[in-house]
């Protein structure tokens, strides 16, 4: 782990706050959904892999803004001793946001195995280590709620993203069998399967393929991070009896 930052601000939160985990939190989705469980009273634990500046800024931001508790954590979800140290420090949580991930394009054919166990590592590895570490907490209380950030690729596939789509759709997979695992224990398990969200993610692509990309979508533009964050804070406070269920934003895209 690179300089996990665990007292830059304190941990004051009192046992009878909620407390929520979103990893892949300095920008884009993470970023926004930081905003709206910090609004809300949520008392919030945030992981990057790489933008800790970023992250510790909008930890101030919001601790400032909302009064709320917010550490920020610099740590590889796709690695087991990563997410462990970022556990070590939770006492109690009640929303776990699976958020972190990468993607690739490319041919299949040209993608080393680096490449591949990398993508599987970010993506679906890190829903492992979270979730088992995030369980046994959850239980204390016999209730918590656990929302994956996965894909639309991850139902339909999608070409040049093979890794990526398999990953998510692992994911989805992952999400259905726990959500039954977990159901006896009032803990629920959902996932948010975004369309395209306008984060950095697609910045990639460039200005013909985004509008070749805007054109295919019924709603006609790009999904706002602020959206999927919306969806996210959403689900996370839906009776424990919806769980298990592949949630799609995607403006009627599929």
């Amino acid at each position: 782990m690179k300089n996990t930052e665990t007292n830059m601000i304190p941990d004051t939160h009192e046992t009878s706050k909620k407390h929520a985990l979103i990893t892949g939190a300095s920008r884009g989705i993470g970023k926004a959904a930081a905003e709206i469980f910090a609004k809300s009273g949520y008392s919030l634990t945030l992981t990057c892999h790489n933008s800790i500046n970023d992250l510790k800024s909008l930890a101030h931001a919001l601790t400032a803004k909302y009064g709320v508790t917010c550490r920020p954590f610099q740590a590889d979800m796709g690695n087991e001793e990563d997410v462990a140290a970022v556990f070590s420090v939770i006492s109690s949580l009640d929303v776990l946001v699976n958020n972190a991930g990468i993607s690739h394009i490319g041919l299949l054919t040209e993608m080393t195995a680096q490449q591949w166990h990398r993508i599987m590592a970010v993506n679906l590895d890190s829903c492992f280590y979270t979730c088992r570490a995030a369980i046994p907490l959850m239980l204390k209380t016999h209730k918590g709620s656990i929302v994956n950030v996965s894909s639309v690729w991850g139902i339909q596939g999608a070409s040049m993203e093979t890794a990526y789509s398999a990953s998510k759709g692992g994911m989805n997979a992952f999400t259905k069998a726990l959500a039954k695992e977990l159901a006896p224990s009032n803990i629920s398990v959902n996932a948010l399967a975004c369309g395209v969200i306008d984060t950095d993610m697609n910045a990639c692509l460039s200005p013909e393929e985004r509008e070749a990309l805007r054109e295919e979508i019924p709603a006609d533009r790009f999904g706002l991070p602020e959206e999927a964050a919306d969806l996210i804070f959403r689900i996370s406070q839906s009776p424990s009896y919806m769980t298990g269920q592949i949630i799609t934003l995607d403006g009627g895209w599929y």
